[in-house]
């Protein structure tokens, strides 16, 4: 698997996330990661859908454990990409929510819509997702990352007909408590 601690990633991109995606990569090689472009060529991008099951695909494979994904909102993309087993994605419009998809929720795709994120920004996102990892900044909570690890657990093993059959509710949902938010966490 390419590994974010080696500074590897898998992008993709349809039509109108292209330019997104572009200068996001252009950021990202800069700063020495190796970005493995599945969409490389502008005339041949797949519609928005297929970008999102390539890159899944990547993640559901074990090829890479971290992906980025761009397309005209950031959310068809990140839908398809989420039919992949094992996929974590994100849609995300602001640095905060970028950090707190790896950071809180254990995300392993990050989409952007490029008809709202100015390139600034995209590569601001892109640094803030790739450069953070479950739980970084929130040690001092108690409970905090057992708390969330229960959600990421229950959302990668999720069957829908147990829980139909269960009645709508968890088949044996673990819990966990979370202590006072510390002071001073901005999010």
């Amino acid at each position: 698997m390419k590994l974010i601690k080696d500074r590897q990633v898998v992008v993709s991109a349809d039509f109108a996330g292209f330019p997104l995606k572009e200068a996001v990569k252009e950021h990202l090689e800069s700063r020495g990661w190796t970005v493995t472009d599945l969409t490389p060529v502008l005339e041949d991008s797949p519609m928005y859908h297929r970008a999102g099951f390539m890159a899944g695909a990547k993640i559901a494979e074990r090829e890479f454990e971290k992906a980025l994904v761009f397309c005209g909102t950031g959310m068809g993309i990140h839908v398809a990409a989420s039919k992949c087993p094992s996929v974590h994605a994100a849609v995300v419009e602001s640095v905060p929510s970028a950090r707190r998809a790896s950071t809180a929720n254990n995300c392993n795709v990050l989409a952007m819509g490029a008809f709202y994120i100015a390139p600034r920004l995209g590569m601001a996102m892109a640094d803030a997702f790739l450069e953070s990892s479950f739980g970084d900044g929130y040690e001092d909570w108690e409970g905090f990352a057992e708390y969330h690890q229960i959600g990421f657990d229950e959302c990668e093993n999720f069957d829908y007909e147990a829980y139909r059959a269960n009645g709508f509710e968890v088949v044996n949902p673990r819990e966990a408590l979370l202590g006072p938010e510390p002071q001073g966490l901005a999010y």
